[in-house]
């Protein structure tokens, strides 16, 4: 059984309709105490950093979220979902984030990108991927990405990288905690294999 983190950020009805596609039970889990009885965790997330964070910890979901990680059970950030596993962002100035995996979130850098780049990265774009029970069964996947902000860290958390006027961090592994940048809910066959393999992970 799968659980929806709902904290008022995300695309859920998306994510559930694409665990149903998969044949996947899925619910939306509003209340932080229930989050402890789902195998696995999908922490959607689309809008600003910071107004998401507030929703996690005035709704008590940030601890529920830490606890959970504890647990060793598998959990995978979306989008947003995915930033917010870090320690900060720099949207609209500084602001902390989970801390579940070490780094930080920045902005599409301009000064590294010629003008045929705009900001949002908005549409479809390759994950170059690491072999990883993730993309089990894909080869550099096309995914469907919008977003203005990016991970950086550390190698050894990196399991795919996408091209978008520079390369930067798409797709993250830490232990029992996954991320991607793309919306795999959005990007048909190769998104629905992704989920499916989140849900066959041991």
């Amino acid at each position: 059984m799968i659980g929806i983190i709902d904290y008022n950020m995300g695309n859920l009805a998306s994510v559930y309709n694409a665990c149903h596609l998969i044949d996947v039970k899925a619910t939306i889990v509003k209340d932080p105490a229930d989050l402890k009885n789902f195998d696995r965790v999908i922490l959607p997330g689309v809008g600003a950093y910071k107004d998401a964070m507030e929703h996690l910890v005035q709704s008590g979901m940030n601890e529920a979220i830490y606890e959970y990680a504890k647990s060793g059970k598998p959990m995978i950030g979306i989008c947003l979902g995915m930033q917010l596993l870090f320690e900060s962002s720099t949207e609209f100035g500084h602001t902390d984030g989970l801390g579940l995996i070490d780094g930080k979130v920045v902005k599409f850098d301009k000064s590294k990108m010629n003008e045929d780049f705009k900001i949002p990265h908005m549409g479809w774009n390759t994950i170059v991927n690491k072999e990883h029970p993730l993309f089990e069964g894909l080869h550099n996947p096309y995914l469907y990405f919008v977003h203005s902000f990016h991970a950086v860290t550390s190698e050894k958390n990196i399991i795919g990288t996408t091209t978008y006027g520079y390369e930067f961090t798409s797709a993250v592994n830490k232990d029992n905690i996954y991320g991607f940048q793309p919306h795999p809910e959005k990007s048909h066959d190769n998104g629905l294999r992704i989920l499916k393999n989140f849900v066959n992970i041991k």
